[in-house]
């Protein structure tokens, strides 16, 4: 990473405004607009933060999400790669398991494949037949991304100060090898309640989710971070995201994958509607 623009004590400020908003459901203004000129390098510094943070408080890393890995939304915000956020073993959830709607932030949800690395990727120059090789199996999943930004109103530096917007995750419960899947075309329809509501194909996310998956290993080999076997990646949305609400119940299917469903709690009295900011 590059030389910060900033010292130690803002960041770590940053980083604060991000949990608090994160314990209160008070969202924030978009750091960029406290932090002018706060770049990815910083932001990455911020999210590392708040990362460290909850592996010192007992929590454990389970693997990484790969965010922005539609051409589209790259263009909207300005950016020509994706960015990546940690995961964490309290954020996955099962199939059908209630997901609790208190530890949501601005939820929606997204369909993706899942992958579970069987070797790391810890070479100094790896190619995709490295990844192809590491890769044990693959699962459907709903990653349920959140922000601490008040509105969603993020650009690049935003979402990844704020752990490239993670949430939680649903993972599916049908492992399948590599070879058993057409990852470019294979299609995705996400329900809610039996309706339809956003479908995609494998090559929306990168050309092909394995591009995601190398994007990543190789960004965390050169930080000196490589994936690992037993690492979980979410390579990146299959199709458009949907905004959810309490009661909600979310299923997708992956052609050669199988389904997933995401079941969301009723929201509590006193959170059954958005607080407003504290600008």
């Amino acid at each position: 990473m590059s030389r910060s623009s900033f010292d130690g004590s803002a960041l770590e400020q940053a980083a604060q405004r991000l949990r608090q908003a994160a314990d209160s459901h008070h969202y924030i203004e978009p750091l960029r607009d406290s932090l002018p000129g706060l770049g990815i390098d910083d932001a990455y510094r911020i999210q590392r933060l708040n990362n460290d943070l909850r592996l010192q408080q007992g929590q454990r890393r389970v693997g990484h999400k790969i965010g922005l890995t539609s051409r589209v939304v790259q263009t909207q915000l300005g950016v020509d790669q994706p960015d990546f956020g940690a995961l964490f073993d309290d954020m996955g959830f099962g199939p059908g398991e209630p997901v609790p709607w208190a530890r949501l932030h601005q939820p929606k949800v997204e369909a993706e494949v899942a992958f579970v690395l069987g070797r790391d990727l810890d070479e100094a120059r790896l190619g995709l037949v490295d990844v192809i090789n590491a890769i044990d199996y693959a699962l459907p999943a709903i990653e349920i991304v959140g922000s601490r930004i008040d509105q969603w109103n993020i650009r690049i530096a935003d979402t990844i100060a704020d752990n490239a917007s993670s949430g939680a995750f649903v993972l599916g419960t049908t492992p399948r090898r590599l070879a058993d899947l057409d990852l470019e075309l294979c299609g995705m329809v996400m329900e809610r309640r039996g309706e339809p509501v956003s479908v995609g194909v494998g090559r929306a996310c990168l050309g092909n989710p394995l591009n995601a998956v190398l994007w990543l290993a190789r960004r965390m080999a050169q930080l000196e971070q490589p994936l690992r076997a037993g690492d979980l990646v979410l390579s990146g949305a299959l199709g458009p995201m949907v905004e959810v609400a309490p009661g909600d119940v979310i299923e997708a299917r992956v052609s050669g994958l199988g389904s997933v469903r995401a079941v969301f709690d009723q929201a509590p009295d006193d959170n059954a509607n958005p607080q407003e900011n504290t600008q």
